[in-house]
């Protein structure tokens, strides 16, 4: 695993999601395959708390970790990342913070961190790491009650009193393994809300405080479950403690095809090389406890 070091570079972002394009300009053809392109490339993963490691906010280790160590990311590398990718190429990038919503509440705290883009005076929210069948493969348009299809479902928009909730319509699940037809990873909800924001600009110090409790709070999803999920070209995929899974999209079918299975100990390290390109520096210890979590 590469650990080389230096100053970050567009370039070596642009190798490790697989960016060909010799020239780019700050447009919307350019945010929206940059943004593909990342989900494709880059795991949505928490596994490094797994691993007796912390995850961090500074963006040089962040840059070693994603672009020169080949790893995913939650929330607060990913967006770090791709946020300074997008300054970087010359994008109109705003910083925001997100509530993520549990059962039929959401989080009162900025937990999850994403961005304002304004391209040619429209403003699109970008967002490359929540994983699963909520990611968002394009940017957004802010732009309040408009249905947004995308692979995974619709995606909307709604504004309520500065309050912006985003929200997704779901197909109905075929679940393949009879062994997990009533697994409570499978959503069955046909509508739920993801998280909601304000347009309030965050600078990375508004995240530190959760960044520590995310990894720290014996209560959190994320110290419940060793999760690391990525996008393909008609799903995804995902590892959830030693649970592997594999969802295609089939919206001319109106479903999504779930395909689960069981892996052992043995089996985990190499499930992550060979679905995720990931190589862990150190031991992984999987978790699966019972939390509130759906694909």
């Amino acid at each position: 695993m590469s650990q080389s070091k230096g100053k970050m570079n567009l370039e070596e972002y642009f190798q490790r999601i697989g960016f060909r394009g010799s020239s780019y300009k700050a447009d919307l053809a350019t945010l929206t395959l940059i943004h593909k392109l990342h989900v494709m490339s880059v795991p949505f993963e928490n596994l490094s708390i797994h691993c007796g490691e912390r995850n961090v906010m500074d963006l040089e280790v962040v840059f070693n970790k994603i672009v020169r160590s080949g790893r995913g990311g939650w929330c607060l590398e990913n967006n770090s990342l791709f946020g300074w990718a997008l300054r970087e190429i010359g994008f109109d990038t705003t910083t925001l913070g997100s509530g993520v919503f549990t059962t039929d509440d959401f989080s009162p705290v900025n937990s999850h961190l994403i961005h304002k883009v304004v391209v040619d005076g429209k403003a699109y929210i970008a967002d490359v790491s929540f994983g699963v069948s909520y990611q968002i493969w394009e940017p957004l348009e802010l732009i309040s009650g408009k249905d947004q299809p995308q692979a995974a479902g619709v995606f909307r928009l709604i504004e309520k009193g500065g309050i912006w909730i985003l929200e997704k319509t779901s197909r109905k699940p075929e679940v393949l393994n009879p062994e997990f037809a009533n697994s409570s990873l499978v959503n069955r909800k046909e509508m739920k809300r993801i998280y909601h924001f304000t347009l309030e600009p965050r600078e990375a110090e508004h995240f530190f405080e959760q960044c520590h409790t995310l990894q720290t709070d014996p209560a959190c999803l994320f110290t419940n479950k060793s999760i690391c999920s990525l996008q393909m070209p008609a799903g995804f995929k995902a590892l959830i403690g030693w649970t592997y899974i594999e969802v295609t999209y089939k919206p001319e079918e109106g479903m999504d095809v779930v395909d689960m299975r069981n892996i052992a100990d043995d089996e985990v390290e190499q499930v992550l090389r060979e679905q995720f390109k990931v190589k862990l520096l150190n031991k992984l210890k999987p978790v699966n406890k019972t939390v509130l979590y759906t694909l």
